[in-house]
């Protein structure tokens, strides 16, 4: 087992959004993990081709900030991917990373919530985020089953099929067959991972099996090709133990109106305490959504719209209600 406090973690941040969640990850990190061994990475999409207009992060004190919290900003270029499909850039930011060194990627909108040494890794069995619905693929009525088109993925790459399954559940229902939402994933190598997950993207995307010629891939084909490569490097659903990422140490928020919506009074804290610090706090509230939802008071007014122990099953209930009252900022 690769040594488990000896790692790195990144995340990635560009310009818009991402930048200001990027700084809020590494600060609710470094609150969280004072004593941290790795290093911790922002990766940043260079302007090219694969990009419209420039795609770094724009704002100085961003990135002061990120530097402030001893971020090390690595950057990459977008080959394949870019402004068509910027998801792209979690495959392709990998090869920038430390070759060798083991890491954990996070999605930015990502809250770290606890030391993340204490989450018991095993680099050499990777895995990613169970938090997750049967979002794809989306089944037609007289097409192929979810058995024919995640067995054709595994078959073009070589992949035994059947011990992905997951037995305990029944034939044809979404959770039988390996699937991960990539708000998180690691391994014990960054170059060994991105170059295979790259391999199967593209050969997703550009030469699909006939079973996906119904499928739409976009924005889901990170996620179709996620678990192929974590079931090629022995590893799976059971590879990581329940309750750590997306629990006890990382809250995946999604959107700051779903987190006053949604999680724990723990969290919210969390978010706030972080975020309190006047060198912290001026430079996050110069994106909107930060500014009014958490130092205008609009998060408390999101969260006074729900119970926590009686939330809505599906999450766009949640969200159309927050519409309702505009509450929704992103």
């Amino acid at each position: 087992m690769a040594n488990r406090k000896d790692f790195n973690v990144v995340v990635v941040g560009q310009n818009g959004r991402l930048q200001y969640e990027a700084a809020l990850f590494a600060a609710s990190f470094r609150a969280a993990n004072p004593k941290f061994k790795g290093r911790l990475f922002v990766a940043e999409p260079q302007p090219g081709p694969k990009w419209s207009g420039n795609p770094k992060m724009g704002d100085g004190e961003v990135r002061a900030l990120l530097e402030r919290l001893k971020v090390e900003i690595v950057p990459f270029e977008a080959r394949h991917f870019g402004q068509d499909y910027p998801y792209g850039n979690k495959i392709e930011m990998l090869t920038a990373l430390p070759k060798g060194e083991p890491f954990v990627f996070f999605d930015t909108d990502t809250l770290v919530l606890d030391d993340i040494a204490q989450v018991p890794f095993d680099f050499d069995r990777p895995s990613a985020s169970l938090k997750v619905e049967g979002t794809w693929p989306q089944i037609e009525l007289y097409g192929p089953g979810y058995g024919a088109i995640w067995k054709s993925l595994y078959d073009r790459f070589g992949l035994d099929f059947e011990s992905s399954l997951d037995e305990s559940q029944p034939d044809e229902y979404w959770r039988r067959y390996l699937y991960f939402n990539a708000g998180f994933f690691y391994y014990t190598c960054p170059h060994v991972f991105g170059e295979r997950f790259l391999h199967y993207a593209l050969e997703i995307r550009d030469n699909p099996p006939e079973e996906l010629v119904c499928q739409v891939m976009d924005p889901w084909l990170d996620q179709v090709a996620l678990p192929l490569v974590i079931h090629s490097f022995g590893g799976g659903r059971d590879a990581l133990e329940p309750g750590w990422l997306d629990g006890r140490t990382t809250c995946h928020y999604r959107v700051l109106p779903l987190l006053y919506a949604r999680e724990s009074d723990r969290v919210v804290k969390v978010l706030e305490e972080v975020t309190s610090p006047n060198w912290v706090k001026k430079v996050l509230k110069g994106y909107e959504p930060i500014r009014r939802m958490i130092f205008q008071g609009k998060g408390e007014k999101a969260r006074a719209l729900f119970d926590r122990a009686d939330l809505p099953r599906r999450e766009q209930a949640i969200r159309n209600r927050l519409k309702r009252e505009k509450l929704w900022l992103r």
